[in-house]
Parts: structure tokens; C-alpha cells; sequence
């Protein structure tokens, strides 16, 4: 319910406190909402098929000197890259040797982690049935140790290869300057400068022996599993607190929302609470119940005592409401002249006003309407009664005064206050066209 700027009242949304009275004041549809949202989620889960994980953890180990090695540091810890080695794990070669393995043409997705500072994957798989997912992330660890073994032996013997041409060209040069040797004179330029190549061969030829014994040596350890996949037990998907939690938070902003929206199309003032909160103005009586005989009593003490003169106008809101159901009481026990603003003269006799709101048809369009109409003529309002009888009121006839000839009616209706509620006898409701 939005306040509109003709009302002093502080804006609604200021504040926390506000927002909170809000969501009071709607808390059906919040309440709806939010449990609407955590029943979609609950049905959901209900719908959706459980699907099992199976992990499998592979210790890698470095296997040569082809591994790309990272930079030992504080934060890096391995010298292996752990993210290369698990985007192989889950390339397309390594799928194929899987399935090679498992009899299928397509094997199950794979998901490969790394933990921090580890030198440990995670293979993944996830599957509807426990089985084949423990089965395939099985297979897809033995398929990437079996990958990592053929590629380190592959690189090796390319290695391998290359040397062996080296130092088999090493050799022939190595001959050559031995033949050479044999036919110079010691002492000689060229005799020195053959000795110097001959040291440098042999030297190279030494190194070139030694790194190709050691290629021939090293064992490839390509790694190991330290831990098989076994069949799971409990489905890791759907989860009861993630769609109950995720249905719970849709529905609880999709109901802040629908509350905020509701609040903001609906202008009617239902509760006392409203009409205090939007107007500003102080309810002197709630007339919207069953009440004890004395409160007429106490709105008039309050009216008599707010009024500045002896003039009060009673306007209802909406107008069809009529302002006898306050009136006439008040004629009663108030020392006041009550105006209905049924004379035109009413709005410039008036030295107060006083605000009949009927909750649930009134609007704060309505009410900010007649705060208008009552500011443009200097007329204070004094505060606000509230009603649900809606029922539209008789107009009252008007008592003779003293010079004015029976029969003719008086365009206004005033009600003069009596004595007593005891002595005086309620007015009589003459229709309209009959004179007294």
C-alpha cells in the first residue's frame, strides 16, 4: 500500500523496520510463496533420476625428462603440472582406451580434480547405475596410467634414437681425425689443432654414451592408484538440501516480490494500522467492531478537545458512506454543531474536520483526495474514525429554528448538540419533500 505525497506520513521503505512491516502486513502471500517454492523444489528432487559418483585417486609420478615441470615454490609444492596432466586425463585418447577397456563404443563422462598441493588426481565418473560408474572410473585410471606409460616410452626411445645418431657421428669424426693424426709431423700447427678436436670428440663422445646408458636405464613409474573406485552406496545427485534450499530462497524472493507489488497496487485501507501509517493522522475511535457503550463518550472528549471552535465537519470516505453513523452520536454528548457537508456554506463554517474512513472500500487515493480538498480551504482535520458499515446513510432532516417558516428545508444538515444522551431523544428521519 503506497503513501502518496499528500500525506505527512514517513514514506514507506525508509528503513529496515518498514520493510519488515511490510512483509507483516502480507505475510500470507509471503508465507505462500515460500512454501509454494520449497514444494517445487521438493518436487523436483522427487522427479529427478539419482545418479551415483564413483572416484578413483592416481598417484602421477614424474617419468622423465619429458614431464613439464612447474617451479618448486611455497604454494607449488610438485613439480609436476597436475592441470596438464588432468585435461589429458580426460582427452579423447584416454576416453578411447577406456572403452577399449570397458567393450563400449561411448563410456560415461569423466570429471578430473586436482586437490591443491597434491601430486593427486581425482577421476571422476557418474553414472545412473553405482556399477558402471565405479567400473568406468576404474577403466579411465588404468587407461591414463597405460597412456602416460606408452608416451614416456615413446619419448624415451625417440630420445634414445637421437643420441645413438650423435654419437655415431661423433665416432666418424672421431676416426677421421685419428687417420689424420697418423700422417702429420709432431710439432706441427696442424698436428696441434688435430690433437684439440681429437679431446673435444672424445669428450662429447663420453657424454653422449653416458646420457644414452642412462635413457636405456630409467624405469618408467608412470605412476600408481592409490585408492579404487568401489560401488557407491547413496546417490550424490539429486540433494535434498541443495533443491530444498535453492526452491526455499526462489520462493523467498519471489514472495518479498509479490508482496512488495502488492503492496504498491493496493490502495485500500483495510486496518486502523494502515490508515495511521498513511495518513498520519491520529484514529480517535475504531467503530469497526462491536465497542461498549462508552466509547461514543470518549470520541467526543477527544473531539471537544482536539476542535478549535464549535464547527465540526464530518466528511466520510468514501462519500457513499454518509457521516450519520458519527454524527449522530456525537450530536448527543458533543457541545458542537456537526456539518455533513451536504451545504455548500459547510466548507467555510467548518473550523475543524473530522475523517470517517470505511475499511476495506476506502483508498489512499480517496483519503488523499479530501486531505486536498480540506488543505485548500484552511481546514484542519482533527483526526480519523474508522467503520465497516458500509450501508450508505439517510440524509436527517433538519430541526426548525427559531424564524424560519415550517415546511421549507434547509439545504444543509446541522445537528445541535442536547443535553444528554438520557433526555434527548434521537433525531426523527423525515424523507426528503415533507415539511415537520
Amino acid at each position: 500500500m503506497t503513501l502518496t505525497p499528500d500525506f505527512p506520513g514517513r514514506r514507506s521503505g525508509t528503513d529496515l523496520a518498514e520493510h519488515l512491516s511490510l512483509l507483516r502486513r502480507r505475510w500470507l502471500l509471503f508465507v505462500g510463496c515460500l512454501l509454494a517454492g520449497g514444494t517445487t523444489g521438493l518436487a523436483l528432487m522427487r522427479l529427478t533420476p539419482p545418479v551415483y559418483t564413483a572416484t578413483t585417486q592416481v598417484l602421477v609420478a614424474p617419468v622423465g625428462v619429458q614431464d613439464q615441470g612447474n617451479q618448486v615454490t611455497n604454494r607449488q609444492r610438485e613439480p609436476l603440472n597436475l592441470d596438464t596432466e588432468a585435461q589429458i586425463a580426460q582427452s579423447s585418447v584416454v576416453a578411447a582406451k577406456a572403452a577399449k577397456e570397458l567393450g563400449t563404443a561411448t563410456p560415461e563422462p569423466v570429471d578430473v580434480s586436482v586437490p591443491p598441493n597434491s601430486a593427486v588426481l581425482w577421476i571422476s565418473v557418474t553414472a545412473a547405475d553405482p556399477a558402471v560408474a565405479a567400473a568406468h572410473s576404474r577403466a579411465y585410471a588404468e587407461a591414463y596410467l597405460t597412456n602416460r606409460t606408452e608416451s614416456a616410452q615413446a619419448t624415451m626411445t625417440a630420445q634414445q634414437k637421437a643420441t645413438l645418431v650423435k654419437l655415431r657421428q661423433v665416432n666418424t669424426a672421431l676416426d677421421g681425425v685419428i687417420k689424420q693424426l697418423a700422417g702429420l709431423r709432431r710439432g706441427t700447427i696442424e698436428h696441434s689443432i688435430a690433437v684439440h678436436r681429437q679431446s673435444v670428440l672424445n669428450r662429447q663422445a663420453y657424454s653422449l654414451t653416458l646420457k644414452y646408458d642412462a635413457l636405456k636405464t630409467v624405469a618408467v613409474t608412470p605412476g600408481s592408484v592409490i585408492s579404487q573406485a568401489t560401488t557407491p552406496t547413496r546417490p550424490s545427485s539429486p540433494s535434498l538440501p541443495l533443491y530444498l534450499g535453492t526452491g526455499l530462497m526462489i520462493g523467498l524472493f519471489l514472495g518479498a516480490a509479490a508482496a512488495y507489488g502488492r503492496d504498491r497496487l493496493d490502495t485500500r485501507l483495510r486496518t486502523v494500522a494502515d490508515v495511521e501509517r498513511l495518513t498520519g493522522l491520529p484514529v480517535l475511535a475504531d467503530l469497526s467492531g462491536p465497542h461498549e457503550r462508552g466509547v461514543p463518550h470518549d470520541l467526543a472528549a477527544a473531539v471537544v478537545a482536539a476542535c478549535p471552535g464549535k464547527r465540526l465537519l464530518v466528511r466520510a470516505i468514501p462519500p457513499e458512506l454518509g457521516a450519520t453513523p458519527v454524527a449522530v452520536p456525537l450530536a448527543r454528548v458533543a457541545p458542537l454543531s456537526l456539518l455533513t457537508g451536504a451545504d455548500v456554506g459547510d466548507l467555510a463554517r467548518a473550523d475543524a474536520a473530522l475523517l470517517l474512513v470505511g475499511l476495506g472500500r476506502a483508498t489512499s487515493v480517496q483519503a488523499a483526495a479530501v486531505v486536498r480538498g480540506l488543505s485548500r480551504h484552511d481546514i484542519p482535520i482533527i483526526g480519523v474514525v474508522t467503520t465497516t458499515d458500509l450501508n450508505p446513510a439517510p440524509m436527517l432532516a433538519p430541526e426548525p429554528r427559531p424564524g424560519t417558516p415550517l415546511g421549507k428545508l434547509v439545504a444543509s444538515v446541522e445537528l445541535e448538540a442536547g443535553p444528554s444522551p438520557e433526555t434527548t431523544p434521537m433525531p426523527m428521519i423525515r424523507p426528503p419533500g415533507k415539511s415537520a
